[in-house]
C-alpha cells in the first residue's frame, strides 16, 4: 500500500517544474520512505534455554519458541530442527514443517520414531519431545525459523545432557530450622526489650511517686512546725 502511494505521488510531482513544487516532492518521498523503514517489522527472536538435562531412558521435553511481528502463513513458514553432535559436526534434520502436513519428524537411524512434535504452532511453541533417552542422544538441538515476510532467520541451539541420575533435590529443613531460630531468636530480642523497657518505666513513676512522697511530709512537717511557733508566740508572757 505504501508503495503504490510513493508511486502515484511520484508521478504527479513529476509534472511540476517550480522549485518549491520539486523540494516538496522530495520532502514527500523522503517521508514516505521513512515510513516504510520503520513500519516494516522485521523482528524475529527465537527461544529457548541454552542447555537441558535429561535422565537415562526416560522422555524429556525440548523447548523451543519464537516471536514474531507476523502470525504464521502455512504456506511461507519454514522450520526445522538440526542436531550435531558438536559445534563442528555436520547437523542432521530431525523434523521439519511442510504446509499440508505440519511438523513432520524425519526418521533417521540414530532416533528412529523417539522424536515427537509437541508444540502449538497457533503459539508459536515449536517444541519436541525425546522419548527413551540415550546416552548417544548427547549433543546439540537446533531450532531454525523463517517466517516471512520477517526478514530474519531466527536459529538457537540447545545442549542436552543425558546423566544416569539427577542430582538429588536441595533440602530445606536445614535452611527452614536456621530461619525459625534466627526468628525466634529476634523475637526473644524483642520481647526482652520491651519488658526491660517496661520496668524501667515502672521504676521510674515509682522514683517521682517517692520524691513527691518526701516533698510532702517534709513540707508537712514544716506546717506543723510553723503552727507550733505561732501558737507559742501567742500564749501570755506570765504564763
Amino acid at each position: 500500500m505504501h508503495t503504490i502511494t510513493i508511486c502515484c505521488s511520484f508521478s504527479v510531482r513529476q509534472k511540476m517544474s517550480s522549485p518549491a513544487q520539486e523540494r516538496r516532492t522530495g520532502v514527500q518521498l523522503l517521508s514516505a520512505a521513512m515510513l516504510l523503514l520503520f513500519s516494516g517489522c522485521s523482528s524475529m527472536d527465537v527461544i529457548m534455554p541454552n542447555s537441558i538435562n535429561a535422565l537415562n531412558g526416560t522422555t524429556i521435553k525440548i523447548p523451543c519458541t519464537f516471536t514474531s511481528c507476523y502470525k504464521i502463513d502455512p504456506n511461507m513458514f519454514v522450520m526445522n530442527w538440526t542436531y550435531q553432535e558438536t559445534l563442528n559436526d555436520t547437523e542432521e534434520m530431525i523434523m521439519a514443517y511442510h504446509k499440508k502436513r505440519g511438523m513432520v519428524p524425519l526418521r533417521s537411524d540414530r532416533f528412529g520414531e523417539r522424536v515427537m512434535f509437541a508444540g502449538n504452532l497457533d503459539k508459536n511453541d515449536l517444541s519436541i519431545t525425546l522419548s527413551n533417552v540415550q546416552i548417544e542422544d548427547e549433543g546439540i538441538y537446533n531450532c531454525n525459523v523463517r517466517n516471512p515476510p520477517d526478514r530474519i532467520t531466527g536459529q538457537h541451539g540447545i545442549q542436552l545432557n543425558v546423566v544416569t541420575e539427577l542430582p538429588p533435590p536441595r533440602d530445606s529443613t536445614i535452611a527452614v530450622a536456621i530461619g525459625a531460630s534466627v526468628g525466634g531468636a529476634l523475637a526473644l530480642l524483642i520481647l526482652s526489650m520491651l519488658v526491660v523497657k517496661c520496668l524501667r518505666r515502672h521504676r521510674k513513676k515509682e522514683l517521682i511517686s517517692e520524691e513527691k512522697m518526701e516533698e510532702e511530709e517534709k513540707l508537712d512537717a514544716e506546717v506543723v512546725a510553723e503552727e507550733g511557733n505561732k501558737h507559742k508566740n501567742s500564749l501570755p508572757e506570765d504564763l
